[in-house]
């Protein structure tokens, strides 16, 4: 993930303000909000905590709703377009992480997209709870809590544990 901030800092990140750049890699699917604070903390664009946690929030939010309501859409479209392909792919990915939601219920949609471990974050969380007919208020509300989680623990690591009391 290092690799893929550098090269946006250096490429992409030329032409976008710091902030709107920790808030479109917000929003890019694996990357997310763990990759945009990662960019916006000391090692990279030092933007103040505060501000770098409001613009990764916010990416990571946005495409949350789309998610929810036209990923079917999307990847039935994407089945009768020659892209089938990438949707069965897609499709396995939801089923994969689907016993690691369903142990625990909407607490466990939470703890998969809060805790920022590779394959997990709001967007797979969310491919899931549509994929799968979860209620959409529950799964929303778990999944913001799981956003805010995963901000306060990448916080941490990005601008180090003493900063989120500064």
């Amino acid at each position: 993930m290092n690799g893929f901030i550098e090269w946006w800092n250096s490429t992409i990140g030329t032409v976008l303000s710091p902030q709107m750049s920790v808030f479109f890699i917000s929003m890019i699917p694996i990357i997310e909000e763990r990759g945009g604070l990662i960019l916006a903390g000391p090692l990279f664009l030092d933007i103040p905590i505060w501000e770098g946690v409001f613009w990764c929030v916010l990416g990571n939010i946005i495409p949350v709703p789309f998610i929810l309501f036209g990923i079917k859409k999307l990847l039935h479209w994407m089945s009768e377009h020659h892209l089938s392909r990438a949707a069965e792919w897609i499709e396995n990915k939801a089923h994969k992480n689907k016993p690691k939601i369903d142990k625990y219920g909407m607490f466990g949609l939470t703890l998969f997209v809060g805790i920022p471990l590779p394959g997990t974050g709001a967007w797979t969380g969310t491919l899931v709870a549509s994929l799968f007919d979860m209620d959409v208020k529950k799964a929303s509300v778990s999944i913001l809590i799981g956003i805010f989680l995963a901000a306060v623990i990448m916080t941490s690591l990005s601008y180090g544990i003493g900063s989120l009391f500064a």
